[in-house]
């Protein structure tokens, strides 16, 4: 059986930045212990595999070792493939996730922008464990349906941070968000899922929809820029809109091709 796959790198103007998925457009589900072997010979953050039906499109993605309830930046470079490589000619594409519902993905000149759930975020104590992850404390801690999320107070320390992963790990959660106000843009982050087979995200689309509700109550403003201080980097723009968040980001074609799977 051969199966299309593309490569795109998400959240970036330009390839070898921002976060690569792949992209799998299936006729049908195939099962899920071959999409789970498909995505751990990809070797990327997540691969994404998408079949069309009534409505729009079903989508899932899978990291190297798991499923996943929600990646944005798969979901950004699945409507990429289908808005330039698979002749999709409106400007707007319904996905649904059964994990995570409607997740509808509009075209807006060089733009695609994602509007997502948004994540519940409650404070919770700083522990001594969630400190012990970066080995400094951090001014405030939160936890969403999936992450931890921790606030530091500049984006130098962000952008210089050195996860303890062993402990990251640990935690009962699928990775930890770290966030500070940024210097040029409204807030930077960086994101770490060792537990799920992802050490360190490049740009993790999901956990805006964790950081936007936060920031933009901080900052008294709806309307967000971001950026995410991973080696390769990545560019976001945020809009909160309540029970929602628009995410929005460029992406670049990388790779064409076809997979041989028996």
């Amino acid at each position: 059986m051969k199966l299309k796959i593309y490569q795109v790198d998400a959240f970036t103007d330009q390839i070898f930045s921002g976060n690569p998925a792949a992209v799998c457009p299936l006729d049908a589900w195939l099962e899920d212990t071959l999409m789970q072997q498909i995505a751990m010979e990809n070797n990327l953050a997540e691969t994404a595999f998408f079949v069309k039906n009534e409505q729009g499109y079903e989508i899932r993605w899978f990291t190297p070792t798991v499923e996943v309830d929600l990646c944005g930046h798969a979901t950004l470079a699945s409507a990429f493939v289908l808005f330039n490589c698979e002749g999709y000619t409106a400007d707007a594409i319904r996905f649904h996730s059964p994990r995570s519902g409607l997740l509808i993905v509009k075209r807006e000149d060089d733009y695609l922008t994602l509007n997502f759930p948004t994540d519940l975020l409650a404070s919770v104590p700083v522990t001594p464990e969630l400190t012990a992850t970066f080995g400094v404390k951090p001014k405030a801690a939160y936890k969403g349906k999936s992450d931890y999320m921790l606030v530091f107070e500049s984006e130098e320390y962000v952008r210089l941070a050195k996860p303890d992963l062993a402990r990251i790990a640990q935690l009962e959660a699928r990775g930890v968000i770290i966030t500070a106000k940024g210097n040029d843009v409204d807030f930077v982050s960086r994101f770490f899922g060792p537990r799920t087979g992802v050490e360190e995200d490049p740009v993790t689309g999901s956990a805006h929809t964790t950081l936007t509700p936060y920031w933009a109550t901080e900052l008294h403003k709806a309307e967000l820029t971001a950026k995410q201080l991973s080696a390769r980097g990545g560019y976001l723009r945020c809009n909160y809109l309540d029970d929602r968040v628009e995410i929005s980001g460029q992406g670049r074609l990388y790779l064409t091709g076809e997979i041989q799977v028996d």
